[in-house]
C-alpha cells in the first residue's frame, strides 16, 4: 500500500476548505451585498485552485440565488428559511426544470459558500448548514475483485520473466494499484519525481506545473520490492526524463492486453485501478481523511467518493 507522506514546507496553497481564512474577505461584513461577496468569492476559489468548470458552475448558482433574494440584500439578512425557500423555488416554481442532481449541486454551492463566509468570520453562523442536502448517487465504477487482481498480477509477472521480458505491464499495474493515481498524474510522471535517497523506500512526488493545482500534490511512498521493477524497465525501455515516453493511448493498450491474458469479462483502466487501489486501502483501515489527501481529491469531492468506496468495500452477499 502506498503511504501519503508529508510534503515539505512550501508556499504551495491549502485546498479552499481546508483554509477558508487564506482568502482576504476584503472587509466583508454582515451588511455587505450578496454581490459583493460572490466577487470576493470567486477570487478566494481561483487562489483556491478550484476547478473552472467548479468555480462556474457555482457563479452560476450564486447567480439563480441573487436573482430569487436579490443581488444587492445583505448577506448576514439571508437566513436558512431564505435558502429552503430557495430550494423549493428551484424544485416548483422557478418555471425552468431542476433535476435531482443539479438541485444537490446547488444545495452544495450554498454550504461550500455560507460555510467560508461563517468560518471567514464574516457570518456570525452558517445559515445553509441545516439546509438539508440529498446527494444523488451516481452509479458505483468496477473494481478489480482480489481474484481478479491476482489474475492481473500473474500475467504482468509471466510477462516480466518472459523469454522476452517485458516489466513495463507490471510496472504500470503496480505502479496504480498501490499509488491511486490519475492517468494525468501518471502521464505526467518523470524521473526526477522519484527518491532514491532511502534504498529500502521508493518515495514518488505527485506534482503540478498549473501553480493552481500545487494544492494536489503529494508524495507517495511505494513498497519496498517495487525499485527493482522500476529498475528492469529502466534497462528494458531506457526513459530518460518522463517515465512513460508514449502516450496514454499505448498504455491503456498495455491495460486492455493484460486484461485479455488475464481473461476478464470486462475491461482493465487507469480509472478501474484507481477505485480499486481505494477500496483495497479502506479495508485495510486508512483513516479517510489520509485516503482523500492520498487520492488527491477535495473534501467536497470526497462527499461522494468517500461514501462510493466504503458501498464497493462492503462483503458481497
Amino acid at each position: 500500500m502506498a503511504e501519503q507522506l508529508p510534503l515539505p514546507d512550501t508556499d504551495v496553497p491549502v485546498p479552499a476548505e481546508e483554509s477558508p481564512q487564506a482568502a482576504d474577505p476584503s472587509g466583508l461584513n454582515t451588511r455587505s451585498s450578496l454581490r459583493a461577496a460572490m466577487g470576493a468569492f470567486e477570487v478566494y476559489m481561483q487562489q483556491q485552485g478550484f476547478a473552472e468548470n467548479t468555480i462556474k458552475a457555482f457563479l452560476s448558482d450564486l447567480n439563480i440565488l441573487a436573482q430569487f433574494v436579490g443581488a444587492w440584500k445583505a448577506v448576514g439578512a439571508i437566513s436558512t428559511q431564505d435558502l429552503n425557500h430557495f430550494t423549493r423555488w428551484l424544485m416548483h416554481e422557478r418555471g425552468v426544470p431542476c433535476n435531482p442532481k443539479s438541485l444537490a449541486r446547488r444545495v452544495t454551492t450554498l454550504k461550500v459558500f455560507f460555510g467560508w463566509l461563517a468560518e471567514a468570520e464574516i457570518l456570525p453562523s452558517d445559515p445553509a448548514a441545516p439546509v438539508i442536502h440529498k446527494p444523488v448517487m451516481t452509479p458505483l465504477p468496477e473494481i478489480l475483485s482480489d481474484a481478479e487482481v491476482e489474475r492481473v498480477l500473474g500475467v504482468t509477472q509471466a510477462l516480466r520473466h518472459a523469454e522476452k521480458p517485458d516489466a513495463r505491464p507490471h510496472l504500470l499495474v503496480t505502479l496504480l494499484l498501490h499509488t491511486g493515481i490519475k492517468k494525468g498524474e501518471c502521464m505526467n510522471i518523470v524521473m526526477n519525481h522519484f527518491n532514491f535517497s532511502d534504498p529500502t523506500q521508493l518515495v514518488l512526488w505527485i506534482r503540478y506545473a498549473n501553480p493552481r493545482r500545487r494544492h494536489k500534490e503529494r508524495k507517495l511512498r511505494l513498497p519496498v520490492w517495487w525499485p527493482a521493477v522500476l529498475a528492469e524497465y529502466r534497462a528494458q525501455y531506457q526513459p530518460q526524463e518522463s517515465l512513460f515516453p508514449c502516450t496514454a493511448r499505448n498504455l491503456e493498450y498495455v491495460l486492455a492486453n493484460t486484461a485479455r491474458q488475464a481473461k476478464l469479462l470486462h475491461s482493465l483502466s487507469f480509472e478501474m485501478l484507481r477505485w480499486t487501489c481505494a477500496v483495497r486501502d479502506y479495508r485495510t483501515g486508512t483513516p479517510a481523511d489520509k485516503l482523500r489527501q492520498k487520492l488527491g481529491i477535495s473534501r467536497i469531492t470526497w462527499r461522494e467518493v468517500g461514501v462510493k468506496i466504503a458501498r464497493l468495500a462492503e462483503p458481497a452477499l
